[in-house]
């Protein structure tokens, strides 16, 4: 019997103000979250990932992947530029009907997919981006998590979209790596409890990460 499987889409904001530190510590903190998510039987049976980034342009940088297969290169972001992530909602939902199965009589499809999704600003295409959220909001996510990184991210946009909203104060290599921890413990915690649990619930976030409730 096959195992179901559980997809997990990360939005990553590459947009200029994240040049330097922030992409630095983002890069660090995937890769420590795709280490911790591989010590975890449950998630490497299950979990599989993708991750769309967004700047001027979005951009499916990797594809829906088995985690024992991911392999990440380093993330990189251009000198300057804007934040589209309308476009990259338009994209996810793209990528969702293009990549999720479907349960039928004969046989049970994914478990409800993950989403998170990380900005330093707000939406260049506002208008794109309200206009994408109640679609995004149909496709039926087990939980859809928004994080605001350092203080020009603007958690009221995000809230829009979710109301798990995490705020980051800082955006320095331990802060990122404690986001990305804790995202792959809500990971891990989504594949464990896949199937039993409608929704899935969050691990508390370490102090580094503030639930905005």
């Amino acid at each position: 019997m096959s195992i179901r499987r559980l997809p997990v889409y990360i939005l990553l904001d590459t947009s200029g103000s994240m040049r330097g530190e922030p992409i630095y510590s983002v890069n660090v903190g995937l890769q420590a979250m795709l280490s911790a998510l591989r010590q975890d039987p449950y998630a490497l049976e299950s979990v599989y990932l993708a991750i769309i980034t967004f700047d001027i342009t979005a951009r499916e940088y990797l594809p829906l992947t088995p985690l024992a297969e991911v392999q990440i290169n380093e993330i990189q972001v251009p000198e300057a530029g804007a934040t589209f992530m309308g476009a990259a909602l338009e994209l996810l939902i793209q990528c969702l009907d293009r990549d999720l199965i479907k349960s039928t009589p004969e046989t049970k499809g994914d478990w409800r997919p993950l989403l998170f999704i990380m900005t330093d600003g707000s939406p260049s295409d506002l208008h794109a981006f309200r206009q994408a959220i109640p679609e995004v909001k149909r496709r039926n996510f087990g939980s859809i998590v928004a994080c605001a990184a350092g203080p020009k991210a603007k958690e009221e946009v995000l809230r829009e979209l979710t109301d798990r909203v995490v705020m980051l104060d800082t955006m320095d290599a331990a802060t990122f790596s404690g986001f990305f921890k804790w995202v792959s413990a809500s990971v891990a915690a989504g594949s464990s409890s896949a199937g039993i649990a409608d929704a899935v619930t969050l691990p508390p976030p370490p102090p580094e990460v503030q639930l905005v409730l």
